[in-house]
């Protein structure tokens, strides 16, 4: 999905409740009901989708899919429960903490290699608050949303830490096979 800036506020409160209503369920233990189709055909496309969970302004989980593996509204009720339940980094999320818990949802385009001739024009070709990154380095990979920017603004400190997410060592990015990719985002 190209456009995913152009959602309509009522797809985008959709999304966002859409996220809400499972991750409640899920951790209330009840089973995910059958979900209503979304009226707007733009939100049965497959893309790619985050869904991030703050916890007072922290990260409390992060899952999603980055290639356009199922429509959209299915993909972010899937990662709505995967983010409160399996993301590694994190304890499962407890019913006690839903009140303090915010949604953040992120559709993807669709990743691109970034040809680049070296290191240093790879990172002149980055563009920082705009780029999501995938660095592949033979069996491991690993992304950062553009969001991630934010607490990472210098570019070679963002691939170090990029490199080392994945498990390889600080300066792999060089070696590493980019993609890019932009990505709209919204919270409650």
């Amino acid at each position: 999905m190209d456009n995913a800036e152009d959602f309509t506020p009522q797809e985008m409160k959709y999304m966002l409740e859409l996220a809400r209503k499972t991750l409640e369920r899920a951790v209330s233990g009840k089973d995910a009901e059958a979900l209503p189709p979304p009226e707007s055909p733009r939100l049965g496309e497959y893309c790619g989708c985050f869904v991030t969970l703050k916890a007072f302004g922290q990260l409390r989980g992060c899952i999603g899919n980055i290639e356009p593996v199922r429509p959209l509204y299915l993909s972010i009720a899937e990662n709505a429960v995967n983010a409160a339940f399996h993301d590694p980094r994190f304890p499962q999320v407890k019913a006690a903490e839903l009140g303090g818990i915010g949604i953040e949802v992120s559709v993807l385009t669709p990743p691109a290699p970034l040809e680049c001739s070296s290191p240093d024009d790879l990172l002149s070709k980055l563009i920082p608050f705009e780029h999501g990154v995938i660095l592949k380095f033979g069996p491991r990979q690993s992304t950062f949303l553009p969001q991630v920017w934010e607490q990472l603004p210098n570019k070679l400190m963002f691939l170090e830490h990029l490199s080392m997410k994945a498990g390889m060592g600080r300066d792999d990015w060089k070696n590493a096979d980019v993609w890019v990719y932009r990505a709209v985002h919204f919270s409650e």
